[in-house]
């Protein structure tokens, strides 16, 4: 008895790519049943390890007899030329005898079931945990789990090893085998588990993440603290129909050799398939795989299809439209696109997109992945982008404008966020130094354009795991999104009133004595002293006019928040959604040669949500950067909890005014009236 109907006997042997694509067409149109996974994770995995491991062979036969540098894509160009000479031929007989080893990998399971007599539709915890132990126990027991193509059938069947993901697909594709139609893969960025039952809302671990012998199987994804962590997306995953799980088995296609090169012929072949689930409405909902198709477009471009460019901003309108933002992956698609094509103004906006979807979480430890990735972002390619842009004087150059370096600091002040109530510090030496050499790349002036805010009061959407239901993430500003999450309404009506850094800054200002007001005034035109920042000495001013504002001011020994007042007089007008930036009419931007009736430039707007970075608020924008003070603010080792509770080190007087009380080269600050002084910060710790 044929294991499968003529439609599909008949395309057999597969001899080339067009074979493989009437397949999964046939599987796709077929009305009267659901695509069979079992069936196409065997043919992509038969064909992905035949050519890998041949073009290995072959480059390594190559080099042996030919002491050269040619084999690094030599094997995939070979195969290019001569197609028919790579592709394997994929025979009937072959196939069905390994969907008849997988069967059989079953049939216990199917006998259990027969003595039950269990007439249900719908699987159950206990199925889907037998099926787990089946798959699992027979995986080979090796160090193996991070290497490539492990992903399909073809690698259990053939060689008992699956990576994390095979382990969930394998689970998923034996309950399609058994006859239950209710199991799904559910996938986040860096995870995958399943999902079953009447409504789909029932959830099991059925495979491990990361390098870890923890083994959660058959637990739920409970609406814990744990399911609020980016590896659980905060209860945003792609919970995949049947089609969304083929478009799943051909994003799984690995066509590298190397950590360098890669077999084109099996790139070639995971690009028209996922063309082919495109054109059909299968990716819309699956941001991973719009990225992944784009990474392919981006080396291999389709005459008469969309840029790769399109695609990556689809990707991030499928994640914005349809998880909330809960998706970082499709900003950094985005962003290493900028970056490649030396788009660097658009790669640094992608990234601080990027980084404000990770303030959403708390760090954990199985956060591994992301972590390198933003590792990457802030102390490889970022200052990459400084070095080249720094080597030249143009008035074009990124270091000119100060929306970079508003993305920059929104950049930073989302991993802050993202490390605020975690367990472990994030931010250590290492993220500090980078950061201090980039943000002295831009000159004062650019710097002091960029008008920053903070949120004195954390929107309810931005409580990390506090509410119910919507993960406790960005359920309330569903409605008010635009292009990223920190175009918050409700955070900017908190921060928009007069001009204020923040809503206590009018009670702030208020209970200050008159000679810190008058010398709050002078700042926004004069340059501090930095003796009598650091002893108290001296005149406040580097100019012997504005001294009179100091009559009574002994004891005052401290930065003042110059941003304030420099942008008192500014016009409350709504900030765009779309833009961060609106346009300022203050007296305070600056002067260039243009007649009165000229429009001012526009001013980029950012709001801080981190306490770290609302403390370094007034150090970014002096004339003179202390590095040293910014570094030790940054690497503080502190879990900083918001709702009142203790800080600890040097945030102890970082309170929602935004004011700086005692991060400076030395010494103990006092700050007047109703402000607590701050002792010298504890060290950094160091990695």
């Amino acid at each position: 008895m044929t294991e499968f109907c003529d439609d599909v006997i008949k395309l057999f042997p597969l001899r080339a790519i067009p074979d493989v694509i009437k397949l999964f067409r046939q599987q796709l149109n077929n009305r009267e049943e659901e695509p069979d996974l079992t069936l196409l994770s065997i043919v992509t995995g038969l064909i992905e390890h035949s050519l890998t491991t041949k073009v290995l062979e072959s480059s390594s036969a190559s080099s042996s007899s030919h002491n050269n540098n040619n084999n690094n894509v030599e094997g995939g160009k070979s195969g290019t030329a001569d197609p028919a000479g790579n592709f394997p031929v994929i025979r009937y007989d072959t196939v069905e005898g390994l969907y008849k080893r997988f069967k059989s990998v079953l049939a216990p399971i199917e006998k259990l079931l027969v003595k039950t007599t269990t007439d249900s539709k719908f699987a159950s915890r206990e199925i889907i945990k037998k099926v787990s132990d089946i798959i699992w126990n027979s995986l080979l027991r090796s160090s193996y789990k991070d290497r490539a193509h492990l992903q399909s059938l073809y690698s259990y069947l053939c060689g008992n090893k699956l990576d994390c993901f095979g382990v969930a697909f394998a689970v998923v594709a034996g309950c399609q085998m058994l006859g239950y139609r209710d199991v799904h893969l559910a996938i986040s960025e860096d995870h995958v588990w399943v999902v079953f039952g009447k409504t789909g809302d029932e959830t099991i671990e059925v495979t491990w993440h990361g390098k870890g012998a923890e083994d959660k199987r058959g637990q739920s994804v409970a609406p814990g603290i744990e399911s609020q962590t980016w590896l659980y997306v905060a209860g945003n995953p792609v919970v995949c129909n049947r089609y969304m799980e083929v478009a799943a088995i051909v994003s799984a296609i690995n066509p590298s050799l190397t950590a360098t090169s890669a077999c084109l012929e099996v790139a070639d072949l995971q690009q028209q398939l996922l063309w082919l689930l495109y054109d059909m409405g299968h990716l819309r909902k699956y941001p991973m795989a719009l990225g992944c198709l784009g990474e392919l477009e981006e080396v291999q471009p389709t005459v008469g299809r969309k840029s790769c460019e399109e695609l990556y901003n689809e990707s991030v309108r499928s994640a914005q439209t349809f998880y909330r933002n809960h998706h970082v992956y499709p900003y950094t698609y985005q962003g290493g696109y900028y970056y490649r094509k030396n788009m660097y103004r658009e790669a640094f906006a992608s990234w601080a997109d990027s980084s404000d979807v990770i303030r959403l979480y708390n760090y954990s430890r199985d956060d591994e992945e992301i972590y390198k990735e933003f590792l990457d972002i802030a102390n490889e390619l970022i200052p990459q982008v400084m070095k080249l842009e720094s080597s030249g004087h143009s008035a074009k150059s990124i270091l000119r404008d100060s929306s970079c370096f508003a993305n920059l600091l929104r950049f930073y002040d989302g991993i802050c966020k993202w490390e605020e109530g975690s367990q472990t510090p994030i931010l250590h030496i290492g993220w500090a130094k980078p950061l201090v050499a980039t943000i002295a790349k831009f000159d004062h002036d650019i710097r002091s354009q960029v008008i920053i805010k903070c949120a004195d009061q954390e929107p309810q959407a931005q409580q990390h795991g506090q509410e119910n239901g919507n993960g406790g993430k960005n359920g309330a500003d569903d409605t008010v999104h635009h292009h990223n999450n920190n175009n918050i309404v409700k955070a900017d009506a908190n921060v928009t009133n007069g001009g204020r850094a923040n809503g206590n800054s009018s009670a702030k200002g208020n209970s200050l004595p008159k000679s810190l007001e008058a010398l709050v005034g002078k700042c926004g035109e004069k340059l501090l002293n930095p003796e009598f920042l650091l002893q108290g000495g001296g005149q406040p001013f580097t100019t012997e006019e504005s001294a009179e504002p100091s009559s009574d001011g002994e004891g005052i020994s401290t930065p003042v928040e110059t941003n304030t007042a420099s942008n008192g007089k500014r016009d409350n007008g709504s900030i765009k959604g779309q833009q961060e930036a609106d346009v300022e009419k203050g007296p305070q931007i600056e002067k260039r040669d243009t007649t009165a009736d000229d429009m001012e430039p526009k001013r980029p707007v950012i709001v801080l949500y981190s306490q770290k970075m609302k403390g370094l608020k007034d150090l970014l924008l002096t004339e003179k950067l202390n590095t040293n003070a910014i570094s030790l603010q940054i690497t503080a080792q502190s879990q900083v909890q918001v709702g009142g509770k203790k800080l600890r080190g040097c945030q102890t007087s970082l309170g929602a005014s935004g004011s700086i009380g005692g991060i400076t080269g030395g010494g103990t600050i006092t700050v007047g009236e109703g402000i607590d002084g701050n002792t010298r910060p504890k060290r950094a710790r160091r990695e």
